[in-house]
């Protein structure tokens, strides 16, 4: 496969995850993660496995009845059936109890090709900024 099919099955890989939130669809979402992957969102700990990383997720997103997320794709690095990237998150939220948030943030991902299909191993969350709205 041309690194150029590769960077589009990585975009698409965002793209799932980007439209599994805004639809609030967990089994979309879980699609961008590979079997094994990893999610750093703040810690203290790292979670493991497709299946806790979509029960975390599905937890977080209890506390927040409206998301809207907007996502570019940095700077990848393909090598192989594994690669490295980045990439840039801008979201509006809306909590339970009904404060609005603004918040930008930035991801450092690797990803994994299996099966022809590129999905993330690893997510690290870093908050660039975030605002009362």
């Amino acid at each position: 496969m041309s690194e150029a099919k590769d960077i589009v099955g990585i975009n698409r890989a965002l793209a799932r995850y980007i439209d599994g939130v805004n639809q609030r669809d967990a089994d979309l979402w879980a699609t961008s993660w590979d079997k094994d992957a990893e999610w750093y969102l703040f810690g203290p700990d790292t979670v493991v496995g497709r299946d806790a990383i979509v029960a975390a997720w599905l937890d977080a997103m209890a506390g927040f009845p409206f998301v809207v997320m907007h996502g570019t794709q940095g700077d990848v690095v393909v090598d192989g059936d594994t690669a490295t990237g980045r990439s840039y998150s801008s979201e509006l939220a809306r909590t339970v109890d009904g404060q609005r948030l603004r918040v930008m943030g930035q991801y450092d991902d690797r990803y994994r090709k299996r099966d022809g299909v590129w999905a993330f191993s690893y997510r690290r969350f870093t908050m660039l900024d975030t605002e009362e709205c």
